[in-house]
């Protein structure tokens, strides 16, 4: 059985918009990120567990809104009180999460199929953002992540990075060819180009 993309009847590669006679390197770029593992981690009320003697990947699971534990392979986002998203191209740390998590104290969802994932980039990323999300976007730095909707859609963005702006998007997959839809129409008047 193969795996089909949340996106894979949307996405096309090309440039879009107001692109003519613009820099390439100046347009957004907007592509699908596939094959990430995602998991949710949730502690229990009733866990007697300390957050502080919890590692994944050699990360810790932060206790601060809007905050994200990060290496070169995983993600960490907080996700609200007790309630963090993995990310990671490691596909193996789901085993390893389930082997060394009690379900007395955590559950453990694994998410990776569930979600259509969106990555935006360049210096009007923002932009683009709050044409559908009533967030202050632009107090959202580097390493932070937030929960909003878009144009009605419920959806996490994810931070990546601030120079230039880069974020991925993540929203539920029965979702994601319409926010892929707003998100490339409130792109068309910069430019960009789909990859």
């Amino acid at each position: 059985m193969s795996l089909i993309s949340a996106l894979a009847n949307v996405h096309s590669e090309g440039q879009f918009g107001d692109y003519e006679g613009k820099n390439e390197n100046d347009l957004l770029k907007i592509s699908e990120i596939k094959n990430l593992s995602i998991v949710q981690i949730v502690q229990y009320k009733n866990s007697t567990i300390s957050i502080e003697s919890v590692d994944i990947d050699g990360l810790k699971l932060k206790e601060e809104p809007l905050s994200v534990s990060n290496n070169n392979d995983t993600r960490i986002l907080w996700n609200g009180p007790k309630n963090w998203l993995l990310i990671s191209n490691k596909k193996d740390l789901l085993t390893n999460i389930l082997q060394n998590f009690k379900e007395t104290d955590f559950a453990i969802t694994d998410l990776s199929h569930s979600k259509a994932i969106i990555e935006i980039e360049g210096q009007d990323t923002k932009e683009v953002l709050k044409k559908g999300c009533p967030f202050n976007f632009n107090t959202l730095e580097k390493n932070n992540s937030i929960n909003s909707t878009y144009n009605g859609i419920a959806f996490t963005v994810d931070m990546l990075n601030d120079n230039p702006n880069k974020v991925r998007i993540f929203a539920l997959r029965s979702f994601g060819e319409s926010l892929y839809h707003s998100i490339t129409d409130a792109s068309l008047e910069f430019g960009f180009k789909s990859i």
